[in-house]
């Protein structure tokens, strides 16, 4: 099962231009199945523990005070290889060097207002998806 799904964040830039819709149909024209979708506004304490992996990084900070900027939506995908086909359709973290066609390159701005989140391995798609999903809310 872990091959199949993947975790993402539709980020705050996005949804405060609203573009969630066009994010939401280019996943679900990739082939991308939602398993779970929710929307809401991560406090500072969320955010932290959700990137605490990044805690001792530089652009912790920053990265927290803008995931808690605004509202998010949160999802589980489900597709065969999910992680690495999500990761493709979304492009590059620094949409300028994101691939024509990508995600990240119509929707993003700059590296930390890349319009989504997306998990880097199966194994932190299960992590990030059991950070706001119980299994009784994924499908």
């Amino acid at each position: 099962m872990s091959n199949d799904i993947t975790f993402s964040i539709i980020k705050p830039d996005a949804l405060g231009r609203g573009d969630a819709a066009r994010i939401l149909c280019r996943i679900a024209e990739a082939g991308f199945s939602i398993a779970a979708l929710k929307m809401l506004h991560m406090t500072k304490t969320q955010a932290e523990g959700f990137y605490d992996v990044h805690r001792e990084r530089p652009f912790f900070p920053a990265l927290v005070e803008f995931m808690s900027s605004g509202p998010v939506m949160v999802m589980v995908l489900r597709h065969q290889n999910a992680v690495e086909e999500f990761r493709h359709l979304v492009g590059s973290t620094d949409p300028a060097r994101a691939e024509p066609g990508t995600i990240r390159a119509e929707f993003g701005t700059d590296v930390r207002m890349n319009a989504v989140h997306g998990s880097d391995s199966p194994e932190n798609a299960l992590r990030e998806a059991s950070y706001f999903f119980s299994s009784i809310e994924i499908f």
